[in-house]
């Protein structure tokens, strides 16, 4: 055990992480050539064409040290946008040491701290890079002084390397050995493995990572999973490399995989402990904390068919993503779906694209919205995660909205631009902080509810890319919310509902009454398009109806005649309203939620 080192990287998003893990894995030679390509542990599609980690992902490495002895690296990659930090957080509880990665170009920024933090929590052991030090653009002294301020180490600890030329990476592979304390653990003790990861693979069911804390598992033996209660047999188990290597025995401080042939995904779940059926542990694994979805939004399939099609695939999805969450709903106007909770809109949109390109699922999704808390005026404390659960306002006492502690990190010249955009969204300044003379952190409090939409993008195009945003939940507050209906011809579209500041709703409801007034076709009848809080209408958009020239017919004569005809045509238009449905197109849906 004293020749295993478990490790991963942290890094703000976009800071060289993919390409260094390449190198590593270049430089161990646990890849060969041929299989070496850019980003070698992104496997999805989708990570390579946005260029960020979305899973994280672990992998074995042999590295022969100075001192002639060969140590066994397990690696667990983590990704780096803010959205996914509930993987990161997984990653760490199975590690003893993390590589602390920061852009020599760049500096310090936001995610940097924040996953830092979750590192010291863990009780990590930290080995400070410099990444990119090889670019003309590189501040070396600048953000060496800022890594010093930040984790209080010695100058001479921070190791200078570069992903793309592979500058420094002995150097980290060195470090590993000698700073990362070995695993703590007793292989003659009762079986306890932490289940930090899951996949579902189609031919051989659910595939768990697992991370061996005491103990030792074997081939065939009857395991359990404590928090379901489940008990089987483990089929095949090993270590992970770029293929999966089944080994007899899986000992205490190693990382490898356990397959049970599991088909149902809800029976595996992240954070649970396996341990033997005949001697098992004392207790669970603690430290693994329950994933807090941000953003909410129901999904729905084109046709409803498609129901359990679209069940099966959140199921799946869910597997290798522990932070998706999903119940079903209904809707009036989209018919069976799921109300799902996700991380940010990233994470939202994410989805979306898997749903589409790994299950051929198309899918609409409603406008997103965060879970407030309502009170009634009997005291009775509701989870609004819904507008249609917001009690009516006649019952209803006040409303409280989650508020986040944003965290900003930018340059000076952009504090005005970024002060304006927060103040829009009703942010409250907590304090402001040079770090350097060319970086300075805002900390503000913030509505999570108007970070959701666009905040993250009109951030980084009023900052030129160069302000950096994480937050952590803070808690609720009072605020003066009102449900905004859309209304076509006086019926509620529920899919378009949305909980609003009652400051912003009628520039809102405005926007989205212009929208549908574009996006819908005409029909034979006028459409009312209107914007409602409760019976108060606030915003009201009209397409006019399609008709026919009923004169065409008359040359000359009396205009009664003309009269008479219009009349009649006005009578028929009046009932078709009455009896005539609008129909709003999928591909409105779609339009109306990309208002910005």
């Amino acid at each position: 055990m004293k020749h295993i080192r478990n490790f991963c990287v942290i890094a703000h998003i976009d800071h060289g992480k993919s390409t260094l893990s390449d190198r590593l894995l270049e430089t161990t030679k646990s890849v060969s050539d041929r299989d070496l390509k850019e980003q070698t542990l992104d496997s999805m599609d989708l990570e390579r064409e946005r260029g960020i980690t979305i899973k994280s992902h672990a992998i074995q490495m042999k590295y022969q040290h100075t001192d002639g002895v060969e140590y066994t690296f397990n690696l667990i990659d983590t990704p780096g946008h803010v959205d996914f930090s509930y993987e990161v957080s997984r990653s760490i509880a199975a590690c003893e040491g993390a590589l602390l990665l920061v852009d020599a170009t760049q500096g310090i920024q936001a995610q940097t701290i924040s996953n830092l933090y979750l590192a010291i929590e863990h009780d990590l052991e930290i080995i400070p890079v410099l990444n990119k030090v090889d670019m003309d653009t590189a501040i070396i002294e600048e953000v060496s002084d800022q890594v010093i301020d930040l984790i209080g180490c010695p100058k001479e600890d921070i190791i200078l390397a570069s992903g793309k030329t592979g500058l420094g990476v002995e150097n980290i592979l060195a470090a590993i050995v000698d700073r990362i304390p070995a695993p703590s653990g007793d292989p003659e003790a009762p079986l306890q493995a932490l289940v930090f990861d899951s996949i579902f693979n189609p031919f051989r069911g659910v595939i768990a990572y697992v991370r061996v804390m005491n103990g030792r598992l074997k081939k065939g033996e009857e395991i359990r999973f404590v928090n379901t209660g489940n008990v089987y047999a483990a089929d095949e188990i090993g270590v992970m490399q770029l293929e999966n290597i089944p080994t007899k025995t899986l000992e205490a401080g190693n990382v490898g995989y356990v397959i049970t042939g599991i088909k149902v995904s809800k029976e595996i779940k992240v954070g649970d402990t396996i341990t033997h059926e005949e001697r098992r542990c004392d207790k669970a694994i603690q430290g693994f904390e329950d994933v807090k979805p941000m953003v909410f939004a129901g999904i729905f399939p084109l046709d409803n068919d498609d129901f359990e099609d679209l069940r099966d695939s959140l199921e799946k999805l869910q597997l290798n993503d522990a932070s998706l969450i999903f119940e079903p709903e209904t809707s009036a106007a989209l018919g069976f779906g799921f109300r799902c909770g996700f991380l940010g809109m990233l994470h939202l949109e994410i989805i979306q694209e898997r749903l589409s390109r790994e299950f051929n699922q198309d899918v609409i999704t409603t406008v997103p919205n965060v879970s407030y808390i309502a009170y009634t005026k009997k005291g009775d404390k509701l989870n609004v995660r819904n507008p249609a659960d917001l009690p009516d306002p006649t019952v209803m006492d006040y409303v409280e909205e989650p508020y986040i502690n944003a965290q900003i990190i930018t340059k000076p010249e952009y504090i005005g631009a970024i002060m304006n955009l927060c103040m829009e969204k009703r942010g409250i300044l907590i304090k402001q902080i040079y770090l350097t003379t060319t970086r300075v952190e805002l900390q503000f409090d913030l509505p999570l509810a108007e970070i959701v939409f666009d905040f993250y993008d009109r951030l980084k195009s009023i900052s030129r890319g160069y302000a950096s945003f994480d937050y952590q939940m803070d808690d609720y507050r009072k605020s003066d919310l009102v449900k905004l209906d859309i209304k076509l011809n006086g019926e509620n579209v529920d899919a378009l509902s949305a909980l609003v500041h009652r400051e912003k709703a009628e520039a809102f409801g405005r926007k989205i009454c212009k929208r549908l007034k574009e996006l819908l076709p005409r029909q034979q009848f006028a459409i009312a398009i209107q914007a409602a809080i409760g019976a108060k209408i606030i915003a009201r958009e009209t397409i006019s109806a399609l008709r026919k020239d009923v004169t065409a017919k008359c040359y000359g004569g009396d205009i009664s005649r003309k009269r008479k005809l219009l009349e009649k045509q006005k009578a028929g238009k009046k009932k078709m309203r009455q009896f005539g449905k609008v129909e709003v197109p999928q591909r409105a849906f779609l339009d109306v939620l990309k208002l910005d």
